[in-house]
């Protein structure tokens, strides 16, 4: 039921600043915002690579590359959201774990 409820909200974690939404208004449904932890981390990720990107030449080279990692994580975000999954994004899932909100 939990899972259910939250489903919606948690697709919506994975799309850039909307992360905000499961964790204010879905504090108390786990599914939810577990995603929203793991969304925000995500759009903190692509605030960092937008800023990367303004650096000449380096920048140039790895902020497209770290956008379309974020895409891809969002994706499989969105579908694991769906499908009603607590996936465990890599290296996102264990800075989300640490956040206390």
């Amino acid at each position: 039921k939990e899972v259910q409820e939250g489903k919606i909200f948690a697709v919506l974690a994975y799309l850039s600043v909307l992360c905000l939404l499961p964790l204010l208004l879905k504090r108390d449904n786990k599914f939810a915002f577990y995603h929203g932890k793991q969304g925000l981390v995500i759009f903190i990720g692509e605030v960092a690579a937008g800023i990367v990107a303004w650096v000449p030449f380096l920048g140039w080279v790895l902020a497209p590359i770290a956008s379309l990692l974020f895409l891809v994580l969002s994706l499989i975000g969105i579908i694991q959201a769906v499908i009603g999954n607590y996936w465990k994004c890599p290296v996102v899932s264990d800075i989300a774990g640490k956040i206390k909100i």
